[in-house]
């Protein structure tokens, strides 16, 4: 068995002084531990009739795409204002240190197309909360947030109320 913490690494003050930031780079240089933390990913939702998975750049894409092969559906990518070619939406949101921008293409999906939201780490929520957001302009249902790392204590759970969400790392 597999202890997927053990493949994640704890940098202190990085990047700035009193974050504990939560390396993945150990996990992603095995071969073994990446694929079982995707097939720990996967798990919850194998059966839940999910259509498409979508993922901001640039971790979530890491994790994203992998996963999208493992429940055997297509993957959409969610991007930063101008790396998308086609007609997109985009959706602002504050962060706590100013604002961000993120893209998605108008025809990622169908209409009531079912979406998994996948991230490597959900902090304060607003970056996963605007992949949601941009799915809802695009008239899919995002049915779950599908999650690697869960810093708990940053409550970001909260600005995702109503939507299932499936951590593998819970950090209290």
């Amino acid at each position: 068995m597999i202890q997927i913490s053990q493949w994640i690494r704890d940098i202190p003050d990085y990047p700035k002084p009193g974050i504990l930031f939560k390396d993945i780079t150990p996990l992603l240089s095995s071969p073994e531990a990446f694929r079982y933390a995707i097939q720990k990913m996967a798990e919850p939702f194998r059966e839940a009739n999910i259509d498409v998975v979508a993922a901001a750049e640039a971790r979530g894409f890491i994790f994203g795409t992998p996963l999208a092969l493992e429940l055997g559906v297509g993957f959409a990518p969610v991007r930063k204002p101008g790396k998308l070619p086609h007609d997109v939406y985009s959706h602002q949101y504050d962060l706590e240190y100013g604002q961000d921008e993120l893209q998605i293409h108008q025809d990622a999906f169908q209409p009531g197309q079912r979406v998994l939201i996948v991230d490597d780490l959900l902090e304060t929520g607003v970056h996963v909360q605007a992949c949601c957001t941009l799915n809802a302009k695009c008239s899919s249902e995002v049915e779950s947030c599908s999650i690697l790392i869960q810093l708990k204590f940053l409550a970001g759970e909260q600005k995702l109320e109503g939507y299932r969400v499936e951590s593998v790392l819970t950090y209290e």
